[in-house]
């Protein structure tokens, strides 16, 4: 079959152009009453006689929109089932590169909320193409039955929350920035990933980014050994579920699972000292404008646009660069 080839910076000006929908798309998913994407697929795919099968893996974070693109994409085209392993970034790349991999871990492509590195290209034997599909916002999702739904925390504050040292709700720094709110005098527990994530690549890239102190010490990675006060989960999913059986924490995680789980997100100070809530039109000004390297591995750690919100990633597909013949 031959394929029409499209320049790099091509795609992704087309990516870029569908982001908003893409965002709008992914709300939208976030608001029906279905159950949170699945994390980990156990059943097999039923494949029609002379049907395809495309079987993907990685990312959490934009589970719950590729879910919906494949669903939809099933129902016009019945002979084709995609399905999607939602087993993080880290796995995902992992699964990809395909070294010492079971057979119910071979994948077509993979999903990476943190661009695959050259090392790691250079493993794929087929070679690899980076496509930036849609974008994604990692909410500061936090439970405090009885603070409001619109907590705001400044950069000092959050990226203080989460190096372990602001440890108390009622620490003056939160204080300052939620004037009138009577905040707990209660132990900040934080929830992290356990598996490597491309959520926390993003996280961390952006408190590397503010942070003098994040920086010298921890950096950006899509594994972190985390200070202070720290539960642990696999996945967005996980998160999501530990934050609303913990009263007093706080976890970063994908804006559409904090959404689905009925969590309270915090309004962040943003680079241009506004604080703002993550939305599918703050996470497009957050990215208005930027032109992406031939790479296409293109990072906006601390956006600066007024009303952008100010953690934002892009989601990479993992294509191979040959496919054997069907």
């Amino acid at each position: 079959m031959t394929m029409r080839t499209l320049s790099k910076r091509g795609i992704f000006r087309w990516c870029h152009r569908a982001t908003v929908l893409a965002c709008m798309t992914m709300l939208g998913a976030c608001s029906t009453s279905k159950p949170p994407a699945k994390e980990h697929r156990t059943e097999k795919p039923v494949v029609p006689r002379n049907g395809v099968l495309l079987q993907g893996a990685g990312a959490t974070l934009p589970a719950v929109l590729y879910e919906k693109w494949f669903t939809l994409y099933g129902a016009d085209h019945p002979s084709t089932v995609i399905t999607y392993d939602a087993v993080g970034s880290g796995e995902g790349v992992r699964r990809f590169i395909g070294r010492n991999i079971e057979i119910d871990e071979e994948v077509d492509f993979g999903a990476s909320d943190a661009a695959m590195r050259d090392d790691e290209l250079a493993a794929v034997p087929a070679g690899a193409t980076l496509v930036p599909l849609t974008a994604g916002s990692v909410a500061l999702a936090y439970n405090l039955p009885d603070v409001p739904a619109d907590l705001k925390l400044s950069r000092e504050s959050y990226a203080s929350i989460f190096m372990g040292k602001i440890t108390s709700w009622d620490d003056p720094r939160i204080v300052k920035t939620n004037p009138g709110v009577r905040l707990p005098k209660l132990t900040i527990t934080t929830v992290v990933r356990q598996d490597g994530s491309g959520t926390t690549f993003a996280f961390t890239k952006h408190l590397d980014a503010i942070s003098d102190v994040w920086r010298s010490q921890y950096g950006p990675a899509t594994l972190i050994n985390w200070p202070g006060n720290s539960m642990r989960a696999s996945g967005n999913e996980g998160v999501a579920g530990r934050i609303t059986h913990a009263i007093g924490s706080i976890g970063y995680v994908s804006y559409e699972f904090a959404i689905r789980a009925g969590l309270h997100v915090a309004l962040l100070e943003n680079h241009a000292g506004k604080f703002v809530a993550p939305s599918s039109q703050s996470a497009a000004s957050a990215l208005a404008g930027a032109e992406p390297p031939e790479n296409m591995r293109l990072y906006v750690p601390d956006p600066a646009a007024a009303d952008a919100y100010p953690i934002v990633t892009l989601t990479w597909v993992l294509l191979y660069n040959k496919y054997a013949d069907a």
